[in-house]
Order: structure tokens, then sequence, then C-alpha cells
């Protein structure tokens, strides 16, 4: 199965309650922490909604 590793990029302070809980979902809590998870519609579809938040990169 692909992987998807998902970079947390810009800050969290100012974004509302439902992008907070998307990220925190994907296991991410500081800039730049990194975590790889497997490329399945639901994980793509969270993904889409913070782009402007992560990087995401094809492992």
């Amino acid at each position: 199965m692909a992987k998807l590793q998902v970079t947390l990029v810009r800050s969290l302070i100012g974004r509302n309650e439902k992008q907070r809980a998307t990220v925190q979902s994907f296991g991410l809590r500081k800039l730049h922490q990194s975590v790889v998870l497997n490329d399945t519609p639901a994980i793509r579809g969270m993904v889409n909604a913070v782009s402007h938040l992560i990087k995401v990169e094809e492992v």
C-alpha cells in the first residue's frame, strides 16, 4: 500500500477548530514534525481539507 509523508509547515494559531482537529488526528503537534500515513481515500480527504497547512510527499 502506498504511503504519504505529511509535514506540518504552517502554524495552527488562528485556525478554526475543525482544521486543528484534522491536523491533530494526523498526530502532528509541532511545526516541521512529520508522520507517515497510509494512502487511503479518507486520509486524502483530510489532506485536502488542510492542504494549506501541510506538505505532502509520497514515500
